[in-house]
């Protein structure tokens, strides 16, 4: 008999040796509030087939918690790859990344040409995904010999997942079969096709949205959301991945193994600076045609706000207009008039944490010609100091100003539009681990903040990861709402940058007690970069976006 603790129930219990979670979760079946999906096992995440065979501490998921939901979109992919084989045998399924409220889906015919879906077609795919539902069929894991595994995609046609399994050099692969059909997953998934029960289709665009339960009432699908703009700047990015041949980590990997990362690198910088000018090219036609005098660049956390600022600055002068910088951050109010979030601290993401009749006043005189001077916050003081810091729009200036409620019309409620010109910057990841497992958008930016705040706050990843979720509530609350009021979006994401910050997210992450209930997310992250082959930085130029998490960067910050 067998020791484990079960958090769930604050209590030792003893089991035989090779009692499954699943076996174990019915036993307590009367003693826990859900019925769970998965499970953390020492603090790592585990499907429930995992087989107890020496002491554990084992805490149950439901599929509302944020690892559970992992979990259910997961295996609603492989319910879908399982309904494609079914209705569209030949054709390849690619799930690309989410937008709209969805996954975008995307299916391609074996000569690469793109199959069109129609409303039957996902009719079709719908009532195939249910029946499967309906059977409670298990999503079985296994492990193989990775040569057994590879020969298992290959003749199912999974290509992409192959290619990365040669890269890898693994021994061993796991993966997923459901009903005769084999994949593989950046994640444990539910037991069985039961517990998936909520989903939808619906067309966009070329392809289709795979749709999971409404996060405020999981027993309807979610309504897909418009997203237009940002669904055309990750369009531009994977039209620029197919073109170089490097949509995957597969392709990626296989491109460093090859030396062709130099150019790789190259490529994709350029094509941000070909982004940037054009976004530069915009902002002086209007601003000579009398409007943008006024531009605000917002995103969320880690999203290269700063660097892409002073990108945009170099480039509008290369269109001929001299850019001139103000920080929200100087338009604090007082630390003792600063809202303060549900846990009672200080909440500087508020947009009231900004003096917002100040800072309006001040851009109604820069924008009249009055000579204006900028309030300076000090952080030590918690209080405004006033210095003398005078400034004043010329003609031909620009003002640019960086922040994460740029987007808020709330913050310039009193200028008039035709002067503002607004600018969303984020990460929109467009790589992909395979055709079924995209990287999360704001993994990459996690990753990102971890590696900048031990950089230039000496903060250790555990303290980062215990600050993300108050970090992701403030940009569900004050950024992604008014993304879409965006003149211009840009994509911060590189396509080799997770190969770069391998070597340096690796060891913080790394350095997570294992006893610490966040040491599953770190777990996570250290798998994800597992995929990647590592790329040097010293290949990264001093005016990449990425400098500003790296360090070595020819901007002053």
């Amino acid at each position: 008999m067998i020791p484990v603790y079960c958090i769930n129930i604050g209590e030792e219990i003893h089991v035989e040796g090779g009692l499954q979670l699943m076996q174990l979760a019915v036993r307590l079946a009367d003693r826990l509030p859900f019925t769970p999906i998965c499970a953390h096992v020492n603090n790592k995440t585990e499907n429930l087939s995992y087989c107890i065979y020496a002491p554990k501490q084992v805490e149950f998921l439901d599929a509302d918690s944020p690892v559970g939901r992992r979990v259910y979109v997961r295996s609603l992919c492989m319910l879908l790859y399982r309904a494609v084989r079914e209705v569209v045998p030949a054709a390849r399924l690619r799930i690309e990344h989410s937008v709209s409220g969805g996954y975008l889906c995307h299916l391609f015919a074996p000569d690469g040409s793109q199959i069109i879906p129609d409303a039957p077609m996902l009719q079709s795919l719908l009532a195939v995904m249910r029946s499967l539902v309906e059977r409670n069929l298990p999503f079985d894991f296994k492990e193989a010999p990775t040569d057994r595994v590879m020969e298992i995609f290959r003749t199912q046609g999974l290509d992409s997942k192959v290619q990365l399994l040669e890269t890898r050099g693994e021994l061993y692969t796991s993966y997923y079969t459901l009903d005769g059909v084999a994949d593989s997953y950046y994640s444990a998934l539910a037991p069985t096709t039961g517990f998936i029960r909520v989903f939808d289709l619906r067309l966009y665009h070329e392809g289709f949205l795979l749709l999971g339960p409404d996060p405020e009432n999981k027993d309807v699908p979610r309504q897909p959301v418009t997203q237009e703009k940002m669904f055309e700047a990750y369009k531009k990015h994977l039209l620029f991945n197919r073109t170089i041949k490097v949509s995957d980590v597969g392709e990626l990997n296989h491109a460093i193994q090859c030396r062709h990362t130099a150019e790789l690198i190259n490529v994709a910088e350029a094509m941000h600076e070909s982004f940037l000018s054009d976004i530069a090219a915009d902002i002086a036609r209007r601003n000579r045609e009398g409007g943008a005098r006024v531009v605000l660049l917002a995103g969320p956390s880690s999203s290269g706000k700063t660097t892409t600022t002073k990108r945009l600055a170099v480039q509008l002068m290369t269109k001929l207009k001299t850019p001139k910088m103000i920080s929200l951050d100087d338009y604090f109010v007082d630390r003792a008039t600063t809202p303060r979030d549900e846990s009672g601290d200080y909440d500087y993401e508020s947009l009231y944490a900004l003096d917002l009749e100040r800072l309006n006043s001040d851009l109604r005189d820069l924008l009249a010609g009055r000579l204006i001077n900028l309030p300076t916050y000090s952080f030590e003081l918690g209080e405004r100091v006033e210095r003398d810091r005078p400034l004043r729009l010329d003609p031909d200036d620009v003002l640019l100003i960086e922040g994460i409620h740029g987007l808020n019309p709330e913050l310039t409620r009193s200028l008039p539009s035709a002067d503002i010109y607004k600018v969303y910057v984020s990460a929109l990841t467009s790589l992909s681990i395979d055709d079924h497992n995209w990287i999360s958008t704001t993994d990459n930016r996690l990753l990102r903040r971890i590696v900048r705040d031990h950089k230039y706050r000496h903060t250790s990843a555990l303290d980062t990861l215990h600050r993300w979720p108050s970090v992701r509530r403030g940009e569900e609350k004050w950024i992604f709402p008014f993304q879409e009021n965006a003149d211009a979006t840009f994509n911060s994401s590189l396509i080799f940058e997770l190969g770069v910050m391998k070597n340096y997210a690796e060891p913080l992450l790394r350095q997570v007690p294992h006893n610490n209930p966040l040491y599953s997310e770190a777990y996570r992250l250290l798998k994800l970069l597992g995929y990647f082959e590592p790329i040097p930085a010293d290949q990264i130029p001093p005016t990449s976006l990425l400098r500003e998490f790296l360090g070595g960067s020819s901007f002053h910050y």
